[in-house]
């Protein structure tokens, strides 16, 4: 399969089967991650994979996060819940911040952002789910994920990805997306 064909067949997936995913799968996810471009050769990101007991803890933080955010909203918390309960694996995606430069730092953002992208492109060569979360359910932006993973002040969140065998119902399943093509957002200077 080529790149173009893997980048035009990656979707986010986020119903997985209730198996549990090999962790050579899990290492190989994250070796493509290490593999992405980053400046200076900082290799700014940090993994912190979350199963079993931990992912419990996990569970609960988000219950806890979604009764904060959405106390009216039982449907919404339930359906939410379900997803982190039903997703084998969660990897919390960091970049490190240097203290003192914002250009080094937002430099390492990106680099992390490909590091997860990689890692999104590995997974589909694998036949695994993904799905990279910025907010809600990711914990992202709440504190108690940076409490949960004893982070330093040197370290941001990125993403929680979320990776599993695809549930049944959406494996093989893909639905086109329209895309604006790249000659409506180019303009080439000569």
């Amino acid at each position: 399969m080529s790149v173009i064909d893997i980048l035009q067949s990656r979707r986010a997936i986020r119903n997985y089967q209730s198996s549990n995913i090999e962790r050579e799968k899990i290492e190989y996810l994250l070796h493509a991650a290490t593999l992405a471009p980053n400046d200076r050769m900082r290799e700014p990101w940090g993994f912190y994979v979350i199963q079993g007991e931990k992912k419990l803890q996990f569970e609960e933080l988000a219950l806890d996060y979604l009764k904060e955010r959405f106390p009216t909203k039982p449907n919404l918390i339930e359906s939410s819940v379900r997803v982190v309960k039903n997703t084998p694996v969660i990897i919390a995606v960091t970049a490190d911040m240097v203290i003192g430069d914002e250009e080094a730092s937002a430099d390492n953002e990106y680099a992390t952002c490909c590091a997860i992208h990689s890692m999104w492109l590995a997974a589909e060569e694998l036949g695994l789910g993904f799905v990279w979360r910025t907010r809600g359910v990711g914990l992202v932006r709440d504190n108690r994920l940076r409490q949960f993973l004893s982070l330093p002040d040197s370290k941001k969140v990125i993403g929680s990805v979320f990776i599993g065998y695809p549930a049944e119902e959406d494996a093989g399943k893909i639905k086109e997306k329209k895309r604006t093509s790249y000659s409506e957002k180019t303009s080439w200077l000569s």
